[in-house]
């Protein structure tokens, strides 16, 4: 069993120990209950790995609306296996 302190904002730090113990890691979830007089923390979602695909939609742009140029992938991708041949 580990004492902790608890700081001005209500804030306590997990001991490490008990992180890596349960794989605890910065973005996991957990519940927070009282329960008979007692502070019970159990850890409810591991974190999930972040991949770009989690990142899609994050930004929004607000202004106007805005149109990728017409372009020829065929003609792009030829014109570079030319110059690839230099």
């Amino acid at each position: 069993m580990s004492c902790v302190t608890v700081s001005s904002k209500g804030q306590v730090v997990i001991p490490a120990t008990l992180r890596r113990q349960l794989g605890i890691q910065p973005g996991s979830q957990v519940e927070v209950s009282a329960v008979n007089g007692r502070i019970e923390i159990e850890l409810k979602h591991p974190p999930r790995s972040s991949t770009h695909e989690a990142g899609l939609g994050m930004l929004k742009y607000a202004g106007p609306p805005r149109r990728l140029p017409d372009f020829d992938a065929a003609e792009i991708m030829r014109v570079g296996s030319e110059a690839d041949h230099q």
